[in-house]
């Protein structure tokens, strides 16, 4: 029998965007929980991966399907890309109706169609595998809302360990794992990704792209998870012996990546600031999940807890997953700062409204004052006349007590943070 629904942090923004637009679609990766989350808004369902009737239904009588009682779900609508012209439509039709249709897709389409023809009438949101308070293994008594607000916040210690955070980290947040132990979701994940390099790669409308160097992709990725890699130096771990592949390649590889959702890079943030040291521009890789980059190396709990520096990039994967979960609903973004020194801030959170924090991620909780003093500096760049002073300066590590230090810095273990 199934469980019970665990409720997810897009449920809100979810319920705020069909009330006040016509149509929503959810995008994020395969097997992150679009599909139950969708189903809980929805009135009428139709699976257009898994029933052939209601593609055949959507492709030739498309208001057979779109005049059902709504909302009306469209799941992996993409399938159908004609689709989304009739629910433009539609939405059009049944103005100033709200709410009429939701869409969810696990893989950009072609030319992005999403992207440029439904301004005004379909919202999207973006879904991320479980973070750690959806999954039950925060607390969320840190609220990362109520820190961007300049609120104190402080919690009790929730007595998560590093090896536990470790095995979240390989296992990940997604909902058919939450019970499983970390070999037993080592093998879905990297079954999870042979079937993307094998089968749903291939199926996004290009030219076919060489197995083995997306898997070559996948790995180099993974093993500079957290770091600016360039694509150049990309191309040297596709190639391999027989030299770096084309940068073009590369760029097809990525796209292609990108658009099943497995990557979400942090793009430079840009500053206006007092020092006349240049800014790198260079986004900052990550997976959608850790547990992609941890399943791609064929490495599990014993070899991350024996090598915990190389484990902290990982840590910072899943700290940056949380994150973006967290602040999404409140418009927010997520960036890093990096300067030609190499000096650096991991996440910095920014708002529409102007408003920006910086975090270090620091796995060991005896870095905090170092990452302290480091935040502090860098706050001092910025030329608070054009940016504005931060609202929120913090250090997210693994295990303790949530508290805000005598400097103002806050310190975050990752088991107490939440939206």
């Amino acid at each position: 029998m199934a469980g019970a629904y665990r409720e997810r942090v897009i449920d809100g923004e979810l319920a705020e965007q069909l009330s006040a637009i016509g149509a929503v679609l959810i995008e994020g990766p395969k097997a992150c929980g679009k599909t139950e989350s969708a189903i809980q808004h929805a009135a009428t369902t139709y699976r257009f991966d898994v029933d052939q009737a209601a593609r055949n239904a959507a492709s030739l009588a498309p208001d057979l399907v779109l005049d059902s009682p709504t909302p009306v779900l469209l799941d992996e609508w993409q399938v159908v890309p004609e689709l989304w012209d009739q629910v433009r439509r539609a939405v059009d039709d049944h103005a100033p109706a709200k709410g009429l249709y939701v869409l969810t897709g696990s893989a950009t389409p072609r030319d992005d169609v999403n992207r440029h023809s439904g301004a005004g009438r379909i919202a999207i949101i973006q879904m991320r595998p479980m973070s750690l308070m959806e999954s039950g293994h925060s607390t969320g008594e840190a609220s990362l809302s109520a820190l961007m607000a300049g609120d104190n916040v402080a919690a009790k210690d929730p007595h998560l360990t590093v090896p536990d955070v470790i095995d979240r980290i390989c296992i990940g947040g997604w909902p058919a794992l939450l019970d499983a132990n970390s070999r037993d979701a080592g093998r879905w994940i990297r079954d999870y990704l042979s079937q993307i390099v094998l089968v749903d790669i291939q199926e996004l409308g290009v030219r076919r792209r060489d197995p083995e160097n997306i898997r070559r992709l996948i790995t180099s990725l993974a093993r500079n998870v957290g770091t600016p890699t360039t694509v150049t130096s990309l191309a040297k771990d596709v190639g391999g012996a027989a030299g770096p592949v084309a940068r073009a390649t590369v760029d097809g590889y990525l796209d292609s990546i990108a658009r099943l959702r497995l990557t979400e890079n942090s793009p430079a943030w840009a500053p206006h600031m007092r020092s006349a040291t240049p800014l790198q521009s260079s986004p900052t890789r990550y997976f959608v999940d850790p547990s992609l980059a941890v399943a791609a190396l064929a490495q599990g709990p014993d070899q991350l807890l024996g090598d915990l520096n190389a484990t902290g990039f990982f840590f910072e994967n899943l700290v940056v997953r949380d994150v973006r979960t967290y602040i999404q609903g409140a418009g927010g973004a997520v960036h890093h700062w990096r300067d030609q020194n190499q000096h650096e801030v991991d996440i910095v959170v920014t708002l529409p409204d102007g408003r920006w924090g910086a975090f270090e991620v620091k796995m060991n909780p005896d870095d905090t004052d170092r990452a302290a003093r480091s935040l502090l500096s860098f706050a001092e760049k910025v030329d608070h006349g054009k940016s504005g002073p931060p609202v929120a300066l913090g250090v997210i590590t693994s295990t303790g007590f949530a508290y805000r230090r005598r400097d103002g810095v806050s310190v975050l273990p990752i088991g107490t943070l939440g939206p």
